[in-house]
């Protein structure tokens, strides 16, 4: 099977039905805390619950476009049904996970892992903050678009601004007091850089 993408929603055919998965923020949220994580989360639909299964797939495509799949799914052996809805639900927890950004240093980091509910709510905070999307607009993107989109953002302000190094003391006086006529964060330059850091090693240490 080709890799999907996570911007991408993913295709679930069965008997003529076709329903579309879309790994948003909204759903990874809702499913990370289904079962108390995604570990338990992987275990059932591994064993094909099929309520797991059913909840899975109705709180990404939602109840209506669902409606017409579960009406054949109900008249037909579930051993056929079990060989598409399992590649797809595994898919699309798979596409919960952001990728680490290429452009970020990948030397080993002592951060602490992050445990993936907050990590969600940190890209949430990313997304209405420092992007100043909407509600909706966040809950509705996946982890990776926001992750790249906070990523970009951070590297235009670095470009525009100039960023600091590692053994830099932070921007001069004069580029604090311009940040702050701006309605910046007078340090921002060093926030941008430590939170795009935090993003490319949130994943180091964490299992599903």
């Amino acid at each position: 099977m080709k890799p999907q993408l996570a911007y991408d929603a993913i295709a679930l055919e069965y008997g003529g039905n076709a329903v579309f998965l879309r790994p948003s923020l909204r759903a990874a949220i809702h499913l990370e805390r289904l079962h108390g994580g995604f570990p338990a989360l992987l275990r059932k639909i591994e064993e094909f619950d099929t309520l797991t299964i059913w909840r899975v797939i109705t709180a990404v495509a939602g109840m209506t476009a669902t409606e017409p799949l579960f009406a054949y799914v109900a008249k037909h052996p579930l051993k056929d049904f079990q060989r598409a809805a399992q590649g797809a639900c595994f898919e699309l927890v798979a596409a919960f996970f952001p990728e680490t950004p290429e452009t970020t240093d990948k030397q080993p980091s002592t951060t602490k892992a992050t445990p993936w509910a907050d990590l969600f709510k940190e890209l949430y905070g990313f997304a209405t903050g420092w992007l100043g999307w909407t509600p909706e607009t966040a809950w509705n993107a996946t982890p990776q678009e926001i992750t790249d989109a906070i990523t970009a953002h951070f590297a235009m302000l670095k470009a525009i601004h100039g960023g600091a190094e590692d053994t830099d003391t932070g921007p001069s006086e004069e580029q604090r007091k311009q940040n702050t006529d701006m309605g910046l964060d007078p340090d921002f330059d060093r926030a941008g850089l430590s939170a795009l850091k935090e993003l490319s090693t949130l994943r180091e240490g964490m299992t599903v």
